[in-house]
């Protein structure tokens, strides 16, 4: 039976080869304002990242913003991609301005594409189509082992459906938590965390649960997967959750999600969760979920009077000051050691930025373990 499902949830991208991200843009924001959430995973994609992406996103439809050509052979593997996965119902949509004929659309309806909006097609008509595609699904639930299975079980958590099965017994997955204020590199510091690590052991498999903010009455940006560069693999999984008007960093179905990703049948050897951008009183983690804590912050925070004011550095098992290339790093790593000597509790200085940098791989060797 097709269930409602609101917000509806779409992922966008644009494909390899093409940098223009300025219309994909502009759609996003229409359709949030329409009270869709977007997960956005910028441009240069190729279409095995796209379809891993939508697949663990769980998305009602994927949709391509394509301007330099090739549209119909790369709409073509999409589709064709995302039927060779058992069980995966999502569907694919695009548009893009005078590259895109009225007979490629002809070609690209044919091999399965459910809509192209041509240059012209108002907002409106674009959201209405959208709404008329993806506003019912029907979500058949499958063993969590799976990528599929684990999207569709989350899908199922965020959306609150009633005789859901409940997470089974907690596995071996580490779990990290990342927090602090918005801007402070905590997705790139996770992206550069997770190459060291499969640099390090091929055979790792991580979960990433990533947090961003929404409202009740419209929808939201999930951005994070635009960020990510190593990330992009098949041994990671990524699940972008909105917090839906909850304060605090995280969704009222973290608790529960995060339960299913650390769970024995998920399988993960680690799983970090990163917050939304959080205040000075924000404290996200359940001891008995979360393994270790982490705090991340610039070195920006204004006096050293703030920091007394940050709750999280009272419990914090572990503190990033990151972009330490910015003027006041030696102060900022100065106030804040200062502050954690009373607990003896880590201090990392890193520019996660920086491609292999030492301070994030010295991190990632010492946080691993505990």
């Amino acid at each position: 039976m097709k269930e409602v499902l609101r917000p509806i949830r779409l992922l966008t991208a644009v494909p390899l080869c093409d940098g223009h991200d300025s219309a994909v843009t502009t759609v996003n924001e229409a359709l949030i304002r329409q009270g869709f959430e977007v997960v956005y995973m910028g441009y240069h994609r190729a279409v095995e990242d796209m379809v891993r992406a939508a697949i663990q996103e769980d998305v009602a439809g994927l949709g391509i913003s394509s301007y330099n050509g090739g549209h119909v052979e790369f709409f073509r593997d999409v589709v064709n991609q995302l039927r060779m996965v058992e069980g995966c119902d999502l569907g694919v949509f695009g548009g893009g301005g005078g590259t895109i004929t009225r007979d490629d659309v002809k070609l690209m309806r044919a091999d399965g594409v459910d809509e192209i909006f041509l240059a012209g097609t108002s907002f409106d008509e674009i959201t209405q189509r959208l709404e008329e595609l993806y506003g019912e699904r029907e979500l058949k639930m499958m063993p969590v082992s799976t990528d599929l299975g684990l999207a569709k079980t989350l899908t199922a958590v965020e959306y609150g459906l009633e005789g859901r099965a409940k997470p089974g017994s907690r596995g071996k997955a580490r779990v990290i938590g990342f927090t602090g204020p918005g801007g402070v590199g905590k997705t790139t510091l996770i992206d550069e965390w997770i190459r060291g690590a499969l640099l390090e052991n091929e055979n790792l498999r991580i979960g990433v649960l990533s947090h961003d903010p929404s409202s009740v009455r419209k929808g939201g940006l999930l951005g994070d997967r635009a960020t990510m560069v190593y990330s992009q693999d098949d041994r990671v999984f990524i699940r972008s959750m909105a917090t839906r008007g909850k304060q605090g960093g995280l969704s009222e179905a973290s608790e529960e999600c995060l339960r299913w990703m650390a769970s024995e049948e998920a399988g993960f050897d680690y799983v970090l969760v990163e917050t939304v951008g959080t205040g000075q009183e924000a404290l996200p983690f359940e001891d008995s979920l979360v393994d270790t804590k982490v705090l991340v912050l610039h070195p920006e925070y204004g006096a050293a009077l703030q920091l007394q004011k940050i709750l999280m550095l009272e419990v914090a098992d572990a503190v990033v000051v990151n972009k330490c290339d910015w003027r006041g790093a030696a102060r900022a790593l100065d106030e804040v050691g200062r502050k954690l000597s009373q607990r003896g509790v880590p201090l990392y200085a890193t520019q996660a930025s920086e491609h292999a940098d030492e301070g994030v791989a010295k991190f990632r060797k010492e946080i691993s373990h505990g």
